[in-house]
C-alpha cells in the first residue's frame, strides 16, 4: 500500500464517475480515479445504451455515453490539470474499509492498496433483462442497435408512429405502456409479460381497457428482425403466437450495484439505492455516492452529473477548509 493519502478516490466510470472525475480535477484535488475492471464494465449500463438524443449535443455520438466519456478523460490528461489525475486504467475496487484514523483503504483488483480521504462512489445500476430459452443474448442485439430501450423518459419518442411492446408484468410495465401511449399514441400497444402473471391494479388496468393496450401472458421465446439492418418485427411466444412490434420496452426493474456501500455499512434503503444528504454524504463520514445508485434522484445523464458536481464541490469546500489558516 501506497504511504500517500490522496484527498479524493472516485469509484465508477459512467455519467457519474466520469463527471465526478472532471469536477475534482478542476478544483484542483488531486484524485485516483477507478473506472472498473473489464468484469466491470461488462455489467454497465452503458454497454446497452447507444444513442443519447435527450441531451443536447450528444446527438452524433453512435455510442452516447462511452464516446463523450472517453473525450473527457483524453481532455484532462492534456490540459494543465493533468498530474491531479491518477487514471487507474481497468482497474476496479474489490474492497473498500475505513482505518481508525479515518481515512478510506480501496483494493483493487490488481491486488494494490489505495489510500484516499474522501471517496465518491459512482457504481450505478443496471435493467434487468428478459431471458429468453434461458439467454439475454437474443435481445442483446436490439438493445444495441436502439430497438428495444429501458428509459420512457430517454426513449420514449422512438415509440412515435411505431407497433410497440412493453415487457414486464408489474404496474410498472403497465404505467410505461399507458404513458407511452398518452404521448405518443403509437399504432398499436401491447404489455408481454413474458410467462408471468400480470400485476396490475383496478386503475392500470382501466386505463389499459380504455386505452386497448393488449397484454400477452405467454413466454418470449425467440425476437424476429435484423438488428444490423436494423429493423423489429416482433416477438415469438410459447404456442406459436407471434406479437407484431416495431420498438420495444424492457421494464422488468434493476440491479443496483451497492455491494461497496454495503461493506462499509452504508444505509440501504428498501430498494437497495443509498440515500444521502443533499451532498450525496451518506451516514458513513466522507462516503458519497452519486449516479443511478442514489436515493431520490432520476436515473438520467444529466440528474448524475448534478449529484456529482455537488459531491465534488462539497468535498472541496472540506478540503479547502481543513487547509484554511485559522486564527489564533
Amino acid at each position: 500500500m501506497e504511504d500517500k493519502i490522496y484527498p479524493v478516490a472516485v469509484i465508477g466510470g459512467g455519467a457519474a464517475g466520469v463527471m465526478s472525475v472532471l469536477r475534482t480535477v478542476l478544483n484542483n484535488d488531486e484524485t485516483l480515479f477507478f473506472p472498473g475492471a473489464p468484469k466491470n464494465k461488462k455489467k454497465s449500463r452503458a454497454l446497452w445504451v447507444a444513442k443519447i438524443e435527450n441531451i443536447p449535443g450528444f446527438h452524433d455520438y453512435k455510442k452516447g455515453i462511452v464516446n463523450p466519456h472517453k473525450e473527457t478523460i483524453s481532455w484532462i490528461e492534456a490540459s494543465n490539470f493533468k498530474d491531479k489525475l491518477h487514471h487507474l486504467k481497468n482497474r476496479g475496487v474489490e474492497e473498500i474499509s475505513k482505518s481508525d484514523e479515518g481515512h478510506f483503504v480501496l483494493k483493487d483488483n490488481k491486488g494494490e492498496s489505495y489510500r484516499a480521504q474522501y471517496v465518491i462512489c459512482c457504481t450505478g445500476i443496471m435493467d434487468v433483462q428478459p431471458m429468453i430459452s434461458g439467454s439475454m443474448d437474443p435481445i442483446f442485439p436490439y438493445a444495441n442497435s436502439q430497438l428495444v430501450d429501458y428509459c420512457l423518459r430517454c426513449d420514449g419518442h422512438h415509440t412515435k408512429d411505431k407497433k410497440t411492446t412493453v415487457i414486464g408484468s408489474g404496474a410498472g410495465a403497465a404505467w410505461v405502456a399507458i404513458m407511452l401511449h398518452e404521448r405518443y399514441a403509437p399504432p398499436s400497444m401491447t404489455v408481454l409479460t413474458h410467462g408471468e402473471q400480470p400485476q396490475f391494479d383496478e386503475e392500470t388496468l382501466f386505463l389499459m381497457d380504455e386505452y386497448n393496450i393488449k397484454v400477452k401472458t405467454g413466454e418470449i421465446t425467440g425476437v424476429k428482425g435484423d438488428a444490423k439492418e436494423p429493423r423489429l418485427e416482433g416477438f415469438e411466444l410459447e404456442n406459436g403466437e407471434f406479437c407484431e412490434a416495431e420498438f420495444s420496452f424492457v421494464s422488468l426493474g434493476s440491479i443496483i450495484y451497492n455491494e461497496l456501500p454495503k461493506s462499509l455499512n452504508v444505509d440501504i434503503d428498501k430498494r437497495g439505492y443509498i440515500p444521502t444528504d443533499k451532498w450525496g454524504q451518506t451516514n458513513i463520514d466522507g462516503f458519497f455516492v452519486a449516479g443511478d445508485i442514489r436515493a431520490g434522484i432520476k436515473n438520467q445523464v444529466y440528474t448524475a452529473w448534478d449529484s456529482a458536481v455537488d459531491s465534488a464541490d462539497n468535498i472541496n469546500s472540506k478540503l479547502r477548509n481543513a487547509r484554511r489558516p485559522k486564527p489564533s
